[in-house]
């Protein structure tokens, strides 16, 4: 061992003295049963310390920050497979809620716990390299691109309430809240049905309603005010809302609670002028009848004024009538409203006079170069036809000659059509084939061969195109289909960079990176109650009815986030056509 020894501290002096006289050191480790290590080195150790230095360099991972776990988050962090980013999600609540199911969930049809499932847990089997942080961003700074955070916990016990993470990527997909239109006393009396939270309270709310109706000192007028539940708004989840407390109530209450059965009242109010506006209008009847078969007192065209703890107030919009009715519960469904973090991030980048925040057709934030926006929180800011007529005009004249023929539109009518999907839905509509069919309309009777048309006659053919730019629905589905293209595009960045594949630049040189995003409208349901369902899928198919329930259920089903949750919510619909709805006040 000594010899062992002092072999090791010549050795050691010698490449101290003379480094790069190194080329092959054998090394041979004595044990006391044999054997050895050979080791082999023939760089230089200043050397070795650069290329680690600059791997290191290299390999610095993107840092991605996400806010919020919705429809959105969740669905950009399910599809998310470039192992080249450092993720770090941030959201006050640390699991992802199926919202569609929420109304299921006042009435007890399905368990609260059955439509969430914990963040960590979908995305601990991913390549990325993923952290969550359970807090709610107060603040976002783009020109040092920081986001400041606070904790959701009620109390911390490092005292460090606020904190600040950097960003190169940041996401926001921090949803919408309830709008309540500054309508007095909305805030302090009514429940909304945003959040699993909403949905619970909604639930004791009820119970508790039925269980003092149930005192036997009340009089008769005093259980019919407790009993009087009132749901403000005629779109999918207010209908949907009371449909479900009506078959509570019919169907569970009314046999545990013989004696307040009869003085239930259920009232759902409506702006305009019929319920469910964004559906086939054979939809909107058939609800309304069905509601008034019910026994549900359907109001439309009446507008909530204000709302105390005691009486809600409306006003009839044709007569201007004023009346006030007592409740013993108003839930608030009424749309949405803008967050204050949006609020004050827009005032920053100077899009104040806006409702939402405004992107551009790949989801990035207008005014910045690596800030995205999806989801209820932003809208996608469509470029007009119009305003790169000229444009379009000189890309597609290859010629030079200062007209564009049917051929050379042709040519250039698929990244039209990419760029300004506004251009395929006013030819669908109009019932055109191609953008020829378009020409051949401007200039009368002349055939497609000999059309040929100056700037002037363009504008023109193209003049009413923008008139068919829609906004998106506020919907689970859009906020989905945004994370997973958004998702897609992070994938396949750095080969997007190589090889554009994108539409043409009409104002610029070359193409775009990605393709913009296209939503695709899958369909949308509204259950009735009753185990009758309305759908509406592409094609202008609309079908009514328990078919359509049991469709619903299958649909619904299929699109949960796991299999534990989906197994959950079937044994939850299974029980109560079993056992019926739990009544217990938890």
């Amino acid at each position: 061992m000594a010899s062992s020894s002092w072999f090791f501290d010549r050795a050691a002096r010698a490449f101290r003295r003379n480094p790069s006289a190194s080329k092959l050191i054998l090394v041979v480790a004595f044990t006391g049963s044999g054997g050895g290590l050979l080791a082999l080195s023939d760089a230089k150790p200043q050397e070795a310390v650069d290329v680690v230095g600059s791997s290191e360099v290299e390999n610095k991972k993107k840092k991605v920050v996400v806010l919020g776990t919705g429809w959105a988050g969740t669905s950009f962090l399910k599809n998310l497979k470039n192992p080249s980013y450092e993720v770090e999600v941030i959201s006050p609540r640390n699991y992802f809620a199926f919202t569609p199911l929420l109304p299921s969930v006042t009435c007890g049809t399905v368990e609260a716990r059955s439509i969430v499932e914990p963040i960590r847990k979908i995305v601990k089997k991913k390549s990325v390299d993923v952290r969550f942080c359970e807090a709610e961003c107060i603040s976002i700074d783009p020109v040092s691109k920081k986001v400041y955070c606070q904790s959701s916990q009620d109390t911390n016990l490092l005292g460090k309430e606020e904190f600040a993470v950097d960003y190169d990527y940041l996401i926001i997909a921090v949803g919408a809240r309830s709008n309540t239109f500054n309508i007095p006393g909305v805030v302090e009396n009514a429940h909304f049905l945003k959040e699993v939270e909403d949905a619970q309270r909604i639930r004791r709310s009820v119970i508790d309603c039925f269980e003092r109706a149930n005192l036997p000192t009340l009089s008769d007028e005093e259980r019919k005010k407790i009993l009087h539940f009132v749901i403000v708004g005629g779109g999918p989840t207010g209908v949907e809302f009371a449909a479900e407390l009506h078959d509570h109530v019919t169907e569970d209450l009314a046999e545990l609670y013989p004696i307040a059965k009869d003085f239930v009242k259920i009232t759902l109010l409506e702006a305009t002028d019929h319920i469910l506006n964004m559906f086939d209008k054979r939809i909107t009847v058939f609800a309304e009848e069905k509601f008034k078969r019910s026994g549900i007192n359907l109001k439309t065209g009446s507008m909530v004024t204000k709302v105390t703890d005691k009486e809600i107030s409306t006003k009839e919009i044709k007569s201007g009538e004023l009346s006030s009715v007592p409740y013993g519960m108003v839930v608030w469904s009424t749309g949405i409203g803008t967050r204050p973090l949006i609020m004050d991030f827009m005032k920053k980048i100077g899009q104040s006079n806006r409702r939402v925040l405004a992107t551009d057709e790949w989801l990035r934030v207008e005014g910045t170069g690596n800030i995205y926006a999806l989801g209820d929180c932003a809208t996608i800011n469509q470029r007009k036809v119009m305003e790169d007529i000229s444009a379009i005009f000189k890309k597609a004249d290859k010629d030079g000659s200062g007209t564009l023929t049917v051929k050379e539109m042709q040519e250039a009518v698929n990244d039209i059509v990419e760029r300004y999907p506004q251009v395929e839905l006013y030819l669908k509509n109009n019932q055109m084939k191609d953008i020829a069919d378009l020409l051949v309309e401007a200039q009368g009777d002349k055939t497609k061969e000999s059309i040929e048309l100056n700037i002037e006659e363009f504008k023109s053919a193209l003049s009413q195109v923008d008139t068919q730019m829609k906004n998106l629905p506020a919907t689970a589905q859009v906020a989905a289909q945004q994370g997973t293209y958004l998702a897609d595009c992070f994938n396949r960045m750095e080969e997007c960079e190589r090889n554009p594949e994108g539409p043409i630049r009409f104002r610029g040189e070359g193409r775009h990176r990605f393709r913009t995003f296209r939503y695709k409208h899958l369909g949308q349901f509204a259950p009735l109650g009753g185990e009758q369902t309305a759908a509406q899928l592409p094609g202008d198919w609309v079908s009514i009815g328990h078919s359509s329930q049991w469709l619903w259920y299958s649909v619904y089903a299929s699109k949960q986030v796991s299999w534990r949750t989906r197994a959950l919510v079937v044994s939850d619909w299974m029980r109560r056509f079993v056992f019926g709805r739990d009544s217990s006040r938890i």
